[in-house]
C-alpha cells in the first residue's frame, strides 16, 4: 500500500505544478468551505475549550500530546473520544461525507493549537507547532495556509491541507483554526 501511495505522490509531484494544486485548493476553500467554516457548532466548541485550556503551559500541552500519541489507534481512549465524539466532530464528519471524496479529514483547534473536534483521530493532539496552526490563528481573522502535497500519515492519502482561522461571527475575533485535508485525486477530478 505504501508503495502505491509513494508512486501516486511521485506522479503528482512530477506531472503537475504546486501552483495548480494551490489554485484548486484556494478555489475549494472559497466555493465549498467558506459557507460552513465559522458554523456556530464549531465556534462554540472552540470557545468552550479555550475557556478550559487558556491557562495550560507548554509542559501540560506536551504531556497531553504524549498521552494522545500513546493511545493512537485506540478508539476508546478518553483523550481521543473527547475529540471525535462530540457535536462539532459529528458536524465535521457530515461535511467530509458531503464532499463526495474530496475531503479526507477535517479538524478544529483551540487557541493553543490543541484538537477540539475531528472527523477522525489525527496522528497527534497538539498542532500548535505546525504551519496549519502557526500560519492561521496567530495571524488573525482571514488567515489561510495551503499545505504542501504529501502522503498524510493519518489518512494514508496523497493530499494537501487547507487551514484557516476560525472567527466568531458575532465578535469578529479569531477563536481557533480549521484544517481540511483534500484528496488531490478527487480535487483535480472535481475541478476538471
Amino acid at each position: 500500500m505504501k508503495h502505491i501511495m509513494a508512486a501516486a505522490l511521485a506522479f503528482f509531484a512530477g506531472t503537475a505544478h504546486a501552483d495548480d494544486f494551490n489554485a484548486a485548493m484556494q478555489d475549494y476553500l472559497e466555493t465549498e468551505m467558506r459557507a460552513w467554516m465559522n458554523d456556530p457548532v464549531l465556534v462554540s466548541a472552540i470557545k468552550d475549550q479555550n475557556a478550559v485550556t487558556a491557562g495550560y503551559d507548554q509542559a501540560e500541552i506536551d504531556t497531553l500530546d504524549e498521552t494522545w500519541r500513546a493511545y493512537a489507534g485506540m478508539d476508546d481512549a478518553p483523550i481521543i473520544t473527547a475529540v471525535i465524539d462530540n457535536p462539532a466532530a459529528a458536524f465535521l464528519r457530515e461535511r467530509v461525507s458531503a464532499s463526495g471524496g474530496v475531503m479526507t479529514e477535517a479538524f478544529v483547534m483551540d487557541a493553543k493549537g490543541l484538537n477540539v473536534a475531528a472527523s477522525e483521530p489525527t496522528s497527534d493532539y497538539w498542532q500548535g507547532d505546525e504551519a496549519k496552526f502557526t500560519q492561521t490563528y496567530p495571524i488573525g481573522p482571514d488567515a489561510t495556509h495551503l499545505g504542501d502535497v504529501e502522503l498524510d500519515a493519518s489518512t494514508q492519502e496523497v493530499q494537501g491541507q487547507i487551514s484557516v482561522t476560525i472567527t466568531d461571527p458575532t465578535t469578529g475575533q479569531a477563536v481557533g483554526a480549521l484544517t481540511v485535508g483534500v484528496s488531490l485525486t478527487e480535487l483535480t477530478m472535481a475541478a476538471g
